[in-house]
């Protein structure tokens, strides 16, 4: 269960979810799961004792509110512990385990999505996708080109096109403000939205995550329309985003 619950690597959501869904899950062995002040924040207890993360690691969180948010992630698990269901346990087990020691590889990680961002890489038909794409795309696009102080390159197409340095080197300074815990959770919507620039809006305060979440499925949404949803895919977006709201949770804390 330890390297269950410790997510950050370069495994898809979609291969993580299958390998949740076929592991044997360990019983629950504890009654009771509280969160206790301690000296730097907040600890998770289980029947009194400290929770530590898989790297033997005391899990201890600066925000109550988070803190509330994990406890009861525990004690939700009924008569197994599922680590498919606690998404804000295994963010920050990774932040604690994985980000804390590699701070700048992982922000310079998700940076590297903004060179190939989903809102910069546009369709040239059908129209009425084209619109759809413009609409909730480009005021994001308008909005990070402000705060960067430079101009994406707007691709129709797949064919990859370099994007500015400078506005790169921009962008990935901009992540050194977060925590290791925010960085961990903000890398986790970046690679569930696939855009960079839709997970920094959000974290910004400049969209609702359920408006970011919208507007990175433009394009699955306008296929759904047409085609119809198969089951197999609804069961893994929703997966995705019960664990993008997890990330959430814990960016905006």
């Amino acid at each position: 269960m330890r390297d269950e619950l410790t997510p950050f690597d370069k495994t898809t959501p979609e291969d993580l979810a299958r390998k949740l869904s076929k592991r044997e899950l360990p019983k629950r062995f504890y009654k009771e799961a509280t969160y206790a002040s301690v000296e730097g924040g907040f600890a998770i207890h289980l029947d009194g004792r400290a929770v530590k993360t898989p790297g033997r690691v005391p899990l201890v969180l600066a925000q109550e509110s988070l803190a509330k948010a994990l406890a009861a992630e525990w004690h939700a698990q009924v008569k197994v512990i599922d680590p498919g269901k606690m998404p804000l346990t295994r963010i920050v087990n990774s932040a604690l385990d994985a980000v804390t020691p590699r701070f700048a590889e992982v922000a310079d990680d998700a940076a590297k999505y903004c060179g190939t961002d989903l809102v910069c890489y546009r369709a040239d038909t059908p129209q009425k996708l084209v619109d759809r794409q413009m609409a909730e795309w480009d005021p994001v696009v308008a909005w990070a080109e402000d705060l960067l102080g430079g101009k994406f390159t707007l691709v129709a197409g797949l064919i990859h096109r370099e994007q500015p340095q400078d506005l790169l080197r921009a962008y990935r300074a901009c992540l050194d403000k977060f925590t290791p815990i925010q960085l961990a959770a903000f890398h986790t919507a970046v690679t569930l939205t696939g855009s960079a620039l839709l997970a920094l809006a959000v974290a910004e305060g400049q969209l609702q995550p359920d408006q970011a979440w919208k507007a990175a499925h433009v394009d699955e949404d306008f296929n759904i329309e047409l085609w119809g949803q198969d089951a197999d895919a609804a069961e893994l977006r929703a997966y995705k985003k019960s664990e993008f709201d997890a990330a959430i949770l814990v960016l905006t804390a």
